[in-house]
């Protein structure tokens, strides 16, 4: 029996979700580009934020809050099912996309905000990918620099005072 998922109506989680066999299916700017596609077409179907993420070769991180009354797992079923539909159509397979079900879990106090903000904005550059996060263009800093507002919501006032460059747009970097 599989361990029952938390839910807590309006509550922010860290949803992460391995792709099956670790395989990396996220690797090219394309299918990253595929994914936060279908986050966004996600978003115009419920109701919820997302304020940080990041998209690595073989999973994804995302900082999301439903809406009162929305359904943690059903966006996430939405997303990954949509996804997982569209990259085996594009690829010419069948079967799972994904490895086990999608990991989440309630970010319960702004010392875990912090650290898992913080934490999602240094994974490419904990995986070698990049030298700066700031960098990383599947992200949700480059994406609150350039000032993109179709996947993250945009930081909050006091998230913008202690993670400083998610507030300073720049333009020139798009």
């Amino acid at each position: 029996m599989r361990k029952r998922r938390i839910l807590e109506d309006g509550a922010l989680y860290h949803v992460t979700a391995r792709a099956n066999r670790k395989e990396m299916i996220l690797d090219t700017v394309l299918m990253k580009d595929l994914f936060l596609d279908v986050v966004k077409r996600a978003k115009a179907k419920y109701n919820f934020r997302v304020e940080n993420f990041c998209i690595m070769g073989n999973h994804f991180h995302l900082m999301l809050r439903p809406a009162k009354g929305e359904s943690l797992s059903s966006i996430m079923q939405w997303i990954l099912s949509v996804f997982a539909m569209a990259y085996n159509r594009m690829k010419k397979l069948t079967g799972h996309v994904w490895g086990c079900r999608f990991f989440s879990r309630i970010v319960a106090c702004l010392l875990e905000f912090l650290e898992i903000y913080a934490y999602i904005d240094e994974n490419p550059v904990k995986a070698n990918q990049v030298g700066n996060p700031r960098d990383w263009r599947h992200g949700g800093l480059w994406h609150d620099r350039t000032g993109l507002r179709d996947v993250i919501d945009g930081a909050a006032a006091f998230v913008r005072m202690v993670f400083p460059e998610h507030g300073q747009l720049l333009l020139g970097e798009r």
